[in-house]
């Protein structure tokens, strides 16, 4: 229970369902007083989860990974910055977090599924558990989930996945939950004012400096770090020039950004690594599939195989602009996520 709407919801309705409810959020730092966060598991959004908790009848306790935070999720995020990639924070604290230390603590409580409020759903066929896009393509989070296992998913419940957000929004009311009007988080909890270069900065070892340069390798500037681009990244990189610049490639190791048109951005083929498959045993074989290479990216056709190291191959039908190191990959059959891995 993060203490916003879409949680809220899903244990409350579980509770009306008649099911044993036990709320547990989440303290993923420490909030003492000497440092600002989002607005997203804040002290604020643990006292409304525990509000909306004795409201509907139910125990609920707080949890402190702030350890496990740390170490998993914030360190991944520095070293992937560093390292000339952009990482995607929101999903590794699903993997790592609710549906792996989380779930482990829920099972020693005695209980048999782990329910959140995320927009998604499971489903079994054959034998197998299927993740599956919820029926809300706006507000659809099966992206953020795909490095869930099958025993992760056996114990998984998803209440809001059939709902809408206004549908979701009209079930707080009628259940009286004070945060029926509660607004959504959009940042990441960690970095509330969005400066993820001055975050990385005041966490990392070191940071690589070094040049800009064109496509040709001659040098337009110099810059601070490498964590401060990404590809497509087209504001802030401090090369005056006729026509727009884009960040086509950052070499961690020289510390060289590459820039250049907007059509260079373009690309049809990429693997990705740790890939996990859900929808189907790993095959050598080339199948149809849509992958999604970005949380806002409207997923795109193509076709993917399996490699024997535990990677991915995609193939595009059409060219698709920042295909970008670090970010997720998830690869679809129709509303069913197929698996995804981490774009190399």
């Amino acid at each position: 229970m993060s203490g916003g709407v879409d949680s809220s919801v899903a244990a409350a309705l579980l509770a009306e369902q008649g099911h044993d409810v036990i709320g547990l959020s989440m303290q993923l730092y420490d909030q003492s007083g000497t440092q600002s966060f989002g607005s997203c598991c804040t002290l604020d959004d643990l006292h409304d989860a525990r509000r909306v908790a004795a409201a509907r009848g139910f125990p609920h306790y707080i949890v402190n990974f702030e350890r496990q935070f740390r170490d998993t999720v914030i360190s991944n995020f520095v070293s992937e910055y560093t390292s000339g990639r952009t990482p995607i924070p929101c999903a590794h604290c699903n993997s790592d977090m609710k549906f792996a230390t989380l779930l482990d603590r829920a099972r020693g409580l005695g209980s048999d599924y782990l329910a959140t409020g995320h927009y998604a759903r499971v489903e079994q066929t054959d034998g197998r558990f299927l993740l599956k896009r919820s029926l809300d393509p706006e507000k659809d989070q099966s992206y953020f989930l795909f490095s869930l296992t099958q025993d992760q998913l056996a114990h998984a419940v998803f209440p809001v996945g059939t709902l809408t957000k206004p549908e979701v929004r009209a079930e707080a009311h009628r259940l009286g939950l004070m945060v029926a009007d509660k607004a959504d988080s959009q940042e990441i909890c960690f970095v509330p004012d969005g400066d993820y270069a001055a975050f990385v900065e005041s966490r990392a070892t070191s940071v690589r400096t070094g040049a800009i340069v064109n496509e040709r390798g001659e040098q337009l500037a110099t810059h601070a770090g490498v964590h401060r681009f990404t590809i497509g990244q087209r504001k802030g990189l401090g090369v005056a020039a006729q026509a727009p610049l884009y960040v086509l490639k950052i070499d961690a190791d020289s510390g060289d950004v590459m820039v250049g048109p907007r059509a260079a951005l373009d690309r049809t083929t990429f693997t990705a690594s740790n890939v996990n498959w859900i929808g189907r045993d790993p095959s050598v074989e080339w199948i149809s599939a849509t992958a999604q290479i970005r949380h806002r990216h409207r997923p795109a056709t193509g076709r993917v195989r399996a490699c024997d190291d535990g990677r991915a191959e995609f193939e595009f039908d059409e060219p698709q602009p920042a295909i970008t190191p670090g970010q997720a990959a998830v690869f679809y059959n129709g509303d069913v996520v197929i698996g995804g891995g981490w774009i190399d």
